[in-house]
C-alpha cells in the first residue's frame, strides 16, 4: 500500500468499517469516510482522531481516492456509482482485509456468538506482551508498523469470512443466526466449515459446541471447553461477584489457575480460547495470566452505569443464546438484586425465525419489557409485531415507547439491562434521563 494514497470509507459508522479506518489512521495514511448524519457509538473513536465525517453525497467522491465500501451498500449507492465513473479503485471491506492480514501473524476470531469479546480480550491479552495490531466489531482499531499479530473479528454473515485466509482461527460456537441470508443451520455449518479449510496453521475452537465437533478433521483442530473431552479444559471453577477463577488442563497435564473480572460460562470460555491460542504460540503463561487480570470489556458488552440504586446494564445481546448468556452474567454479580429486561429485536426475520427462543430466553429475567422491532437498512418492515414475541414470553411483557418509560419507575434497587443491536441505547437514554428527574423531584 502506498502511504500517500487517501482512503475514503462508504459507511464508516458500520462496526467494522470504523475500526479499519483507525488501523489505516494509526498507520498514518490519509483517512476520510460517509455516512448517515445519526450518531453511532462506533462514530467516537473516529471523532477522537479527527477523521472527517461527510454526509453521504456523490460529491464527496473526487480524483485520487481509493474507496473502501461497506458491506452494507450496493453496487448502486451514489458514492460507488461515482467512484466507478471516476475509474476509481472500489474495494469491498472484507476484500480489504484479505489482503491487509497478509502482512501479519494473523488470528480470526469467529462464531455466531461472542465474536467481538473474545476479539477484544485477545487483542489485550496480546498487546499487553507481543506489538498487536487489532480490528474488533465494536469500531475499535489499533494499527502499528511494527506489530506481530493482527488480531481480528470474521462476520460470516453473507459468508463474507471466506474472504479471510487467517494463520489461526479461533471458533467459539456455530448457531442459526441472520435468517435473512441462512436458509437454516446446515447452510450456518457449511460457510464455518469452508472457512475453516481455508484456516493456514491451526484451529481453536470451543468443543463444548455440537457442531464444530463435525467439523472436518482433515486440518488442526484444538479444542477447548468444559467438558472432559477436549484438549484444554477448564475445571474447579469459582463464580464470585467480583468475577471468575478457574484452573486449566492441557492435554490431561495441569497448566495454570486463571482469574478473569467477567461473569458467565460464556466469558470463562473467551477466556479459554485466548489461553489456548497463548499456549500455542509459547508465550509466557504468567504474562497472559496478568493479563487476563486487566480485561475491561469491549463497547456494548454488559457496559454498566449506576444511577442512583439502579444498575443500568448496555449489551449488544441480539440472539437468545446472547441474551442468555447476558442474563446468567448479571445473576452472577447481582445475585440479590432483581434483573429487568429491556429487549429490542433486530430485524424482522430473525424475530420470526427465533421467536419461541426469544421468549425462552427472556423469560429468565424477573420482568420483561420489550421495544419495538428495530428496522435496518437491510430490512424495512415484516409480517411480525413485537406483540406477537410479547405473547411468547411466559411470565408477561410489557411495551415499552420512548416517549413514556415510566413503567420501569415501579423497580427500585435493580439490574435494569438494555440489550439489541439497533437503536436500544437511545431507551437507556430516555430512562435515564427520567429516573434523574425523578431522584430530583422526590428531593
Amino acid at each position: 500500500m502506498n502511504n500517500e494514497r487517501i482512503y475514503h470509507f462508504v459507511g464508516i459508522k458500520g462496526s467494522g468499517m470504523s475500526a479499519l479506518a483507525l488501523i489505516l489512521h494509526g498507520k498514518g495514511y490519509q483517512v476520510q469516510g460517509s455516512d448517515v448524519e445519526t450518531y453511532f457509538f462506533t462514530q467516537k473513536g473516529l471523532d477522537e482522531a479527527n477523521i472527517t465525517i461527510y454526509p453521504f453525497g456523490a460529491d464527496n467522491i473526487k480524483e485520487g481516492l481509493t474507496v473502501i465500501a461497506g458491506n452494507a451498500f450496493s453496487d448502486d449507492h451514489e458514492e460507488i456509482v461515482r467512484a466507478k465513473e471516476l475509474g476509481l479503485e472500489v474495494i469491498r471491506y472484507h476484500n480489504f482485509i484479505g489482503e491487509f492480514i497478509n502482512d501479519y501473524t494473523s488470528i480470526a476470531i469467529t462464531g455466531s456468538h461472542g465474536k467481538t469479546s473474545t476479539t477484544g480480550l485477545l487483542s489485550h491479552v496480546l498487546g499487553g506482551i507481543k506489538p498487536t495490531s487489532y480490528l474488533i466489531g465494536d469500531g475499535t482499531g489499533y494499527g502499528r508498523e511494527d506489530a506481530d499479530f493482527f488480531v481480528l473479528e470474521a462476520c460470516e454473515y453473507r459468508r463474507h469470512f471466506l474472504a479471510y485466509s487467517p494463520d489461526y482461527a479461533i471458533v467459539t460456537n456455530i448457531d442459526f443466526d441472520h435468517p435473512d441470508y441462512y436458509t437454516d443451520i446446515k447452510d450456518v455449518f457449511s460457510a464455518f466449515e469452508e472457512f475453516a479449510s481455508q484456516v493456514k496453521k491451526g484451529i481453536i475452537a470451543c468443543g463444548d459446541d455440537l457442531y464444530i465437533r463435525h467439523f472436518n478433521p482433515d486440518y488442526p483442530v484444538m479444542f477447548y471447553g468444559f467438558n472432559s473431552d477436549n484438549d484444554v479444559v477448564v475445571t474447579n471453577v469459582e463464580k464470585t461477584t467480583a468475577g471468575s477463577i478457574f484452573d486449566v488442563t492441557i492435554k490431561g497435564a495441569y497448566y495454570g489457575r486463571f482469574s478473569i473480572p467477567s461473569f458467565g460460562d460464556h466469558n470463562i470460555l473467551n477466556s479459554l480460547a485466548v489461553i489456548t491460542f497463548c499456549y500455542l504460540e509459547g508465550l509466557d503463561k504468567e504474562a497472559v495470566q496478568a493479563q487476563l487480570t486487566t480485561f475491561t470489556g469491549v463497547k456494548r458488552r454488559f457496559t454498566e452505569k449506576v444511577v442512583e440504586d439502579m444498575v443500568i446494564i448496555d449489551d449488544y445481546a441480539h440472539h437468545p443464546q446472547e441474551i442468555k448468556a447476558t442474563l446468567d452474567a448479571a445473576k452472577q454479580k447481582y445475585p440479590q438484586r432483581d434483573i429487568i429486561a429491556v429487549f429490542q429485536p433486530h430485524t424482522f426475520t430473525r424475530t420470526v425465525a427465533l421467536m419461541s427462543e426469544f421468549g425462552e430466553a427472556l423469560n429468565e429475567a424477573d420482568a420483561v419489557f420489550l421495544c419495538d422491532i428495530f428496522s435496518s437498512a437491510r430490512e424495512q418492515k415484516g409480517d411480525v409485531s413485537i406483540l406477537d414475541l410479547a405473547g411468547k414470553v411466559e411470565k408477561g411483557a410489557e411495551i415499552l415507547v420512548i416517549d413514556n418509560m415510566s413503567p420501569l419507575l415501579a423497580y427500585k434497587g435493580a439490574v435494569v439491562i438494555f440489550m439489541g443491536a439497533g437503536d436500544i441505547q437511545k431507551f437507556a437514554a430516555s430512562y435515564e434521563e427520567l429516573l434523574s428527574h425523578s431522584v430530583r423531584r422526590t428531593n
